[in-house]
């Protein structure tokens, strides 16, 4: 999700010198060896480190759990809004070797870095089956062909659009640079089109799936950065002009999830870039949504056909540092079990890694995009696999503002970079 987006609920920038620094490998462990052994024992009450956007549909399934373990009781706390806020949060509490937190939500693009770094537990192939999920969203929860999270959301990327003001959703780029052209000179104090352009890990997402709806590709087969390709440049290129043009707004420049869905809501959005969290919200009919009942979305458009959405999502991992491993074990089976996935997806709106929720007719009927959902998460492109994945973001984040804030031409911004994560992705 988030990622499910995923895609999903995390994220207060942090410094890129300090990110880089949480990222570059010098937690209590040696990177590249493997976690401590799971067998660890400890029964008892757990710390479950949540996230926001979840607080409600999570708090059900701690309430449901905490009824059956009146022992063993849960206590949920809710980590910060920003992804790179609870990367650095959570990275703390590893290098202190705190055991505060006892289970532990992870963006699926950490589970290489809290693995290789000790600072997650591999979870014993006994205790968690992995075939009932989507195999994109487990393949996130592995380093070295090794289950050390499992995934509780998934997702990617959608289009929402004003189905009110538009006849059919855009399938390319131009497209919709088309229907804005015709809509927005009718429409006072609405622009085209807005993402995640902010200089955190929403910018990284963003930039990714633009480069791979041009055509392009992040990293090659080999894992390889592969950035001075024609499709490339060609996505790196469209954020650049939209911004140029006023297709993408200046103020987009500052947005995370939350800041673009606040402007769609209020109408001042044709065409929004999010994950699926937000369609309960903004459906909502209590006011707080000028949009409800006036939007769809779809998959996101592409240079020449639908693109490419970045797979997002965000895992339950045992923290290296609980006392009481066993029961956070247990706590993550009954999380992710089809029962509880099920209870939650009917409270919140957050794609979940369990493949049959998505032909669930209860939930298609609540949730009609399911089915395309699932489509577009089988078909996504994942981040860079990296133990030093704060490296690598932060420098995708560096060169990805210098492209849509105007500072440097793509072309360079793109050299830059490829030379910039070659080491980093060896």
């Amino acid at each position: 999700m988030k990622g499910k987006k995923l895609a999903l609920g995390l994220a207060l920038s942090v410094a890129l010198g300090g990110m880089a620094a949480c990222g570059s490998g010098t937690g209590t462990g040696t990177a590249g060896t493997a976690a401590p052994s799971a067998s660890g024992g400890g029964r008892g009450p757990l710390t479950f480190a949540s996230g926001k956007f979840e607080a409600e549909a999570t708090q059900k399934i701690v309430d449901a759990w905490n009824a059956k373990h009146p022992d063993e009781k849960v206590t949920s706390t809710v980590l910060p809004e920003s992804a790179d806020e609870q990367r650095r949060k959570l990275i703390q509490n590893a290098q202190t070797k705190s055991d505060a937190l006892d289970v532990i939500l992870i963006d699926a693009v950490w589970t290489s870095e809290f693995a290789a770094n000790r600072w997650a537990d591999e979870l014993p192939a006994d205790t968690f089956d992995a075939s009932g999920f989507l195999p994109p969203a487990i393949d996130t929860g592995k380093y070295r062909d090794k289950l050390y999270a499992m995934p509780l959301f998934t997702g990617t990327g959608l289009l929402y659009y004003r189905k009110d003001l538009v006849e059919k959703p855009p399938t390319t780029w131009a497209e919709m640079t088309a229907a804005c052209d015709r809509v927005l000179p009718k429409q006072k104090g609405m622009s085209c089109y807005g993402g995640q352009f902010d200089k955190y890990e929403g910018l990284t997402v963003n930039f990714s799936e633009a480069i791979n709806s041009a055509g392009g590709e992040f990293v090659d087969a080999s894992g390889r950065p592969a950035l001075t390709s024609e499709g490339a440049k060609a996505g790196a290129a469209f954020l650049a002009d939209g911004f140029k043009s006023g297709m993408i707004p200046k103020e987009a420049i500052t947005y995370k999830e939350e800041e673009g869905r606040n402007a769609f809501q209020e109408g001042k959005l044709l065409f929004y870039r999010n994950w699926a969290y937000m369609y309960e919200s903004s459906n909502k009919t209590d006011g707080s949504s000028k949009v409800a009942g006036k939007f769809d979305v779809a998959p996101l458009p592409g240079r020449s056909g639908i693109g490419a959405g970045t797979l997002g999502g965000n895992n339950l991992a045992v923290s290296s540092f609980s006392k009481h491993k066993e029961t956070a074990r247990d706590f993550i089976a009954f999380v992710t079990s089809a029962e509880q996935e099920k209870a939650f997806a009917l409270i919140n709106s957050t794609p979940l890694a369990r493949a049959s929720l998505y032909d669930d007719p209860e939930l298609v009927k609540k949730y009609p995009y399911l089915p395309a959902l699932k489509e577009g998460i089988l078909a996504a492109k994942p981040r860079p696999k990296a133990v030093k994945y704060g490296d690598v973001t932060a420098a995708i984040q560096e060169s990805a503002y210098a492209v849509v804030s105007g500072a440097k031409p793509a072309d360079q911004a793109l050299t830059e970079l490829q030379a910039a994560l070659t080491p980093l992705l060896q």
